[in-house]
């Protein structure tokens, strides 16, 4: 009687540790394992499948599709959203000229980057996805091109000021310097001149 409870009381003990191994593995191991794959290696260049707009588009990696979008960066709205609202009433522009000016944005960085095979890399301090589900990365070309900055340089997009990333003075003095020499959007386009008021 006795060896008998022991060996049910030497059972239930297993059974509620592997029970409890199996239970923070599934509550903390596995989510930081799926967080370290999307972070992406920062050597490994990925294709370029679609680019949606001026700072967001897909790449290939491993044989699935992830939409990635530009860190730190902000660029017109082509789409009907709750964004284009938003550009309307900060910028005072009419929507219309947004989607124009949205476009060119796309325009711009489907010449820089699409077709083309890129590194992306994680911000250490933010996070690796947005809310859509999007990876949040610094995406390089492969001659080293920091596109990121590039967009905002030749004046296609703005520093991104609502939230937080590392490079955020770096992209605000590149916005000014686009600013201050006309470049892209902030020049003259077809009667058209952004003048973006920052967040």
């Amino acid at each position: 009687m006795i060896k008998a409870a022991k060996f049910t009381f030497k059972t239930v003990i297993t059974l509620v540790t592997l029970s409890l191994i199996a239970y923070f593995g599934w509550k903390y191991a596995l989510p930081k394992l799926e967080q370290k794959d999307n972070r992406t290696d920062d050597s490994a260049l990925f294709p370029v499948t679609k680019v949606f707009d001026g700072d967001t588009f897909e790449v290939e990696i491993s044989g699935k599709r992830e939409k990635v979008r530009m860190l730190g960066i902000d660029t017109p709205e082509k789409y009907d959203s709750d964004k284009l609202d938003r550009d309307s009433e900060r910028t005072k522009k009419d929507k219309e000229i947004i989607r124009r000016l949205g476009n060119l944005s796309s325009d711009f960085t489907v010449r820089l980057i699409g077709g083309k095979k890129v590194k992306l890399a994680a911000d250490t301090k933010g996070d690796q996805t947005d809310k859509y589900g999007r990876l949040l990365r610094y995406v390089y070309l492969e001659d080293g091109t920091f596109v990121n900055k590039k967009i905002i340089e030749d004046g296609y997009a703005t520093a991104f000021r609502r939230f937080k990333v590392s490079k955020e003075k770096e992209f605000i003095e590149a916005e000014k310097n686009a600013r201050e020499n006309k470049r892209g959007l902030w020049g003259e386009i077809e009667g058209m001149k952004y003048m973006n008021t920052p967040e």
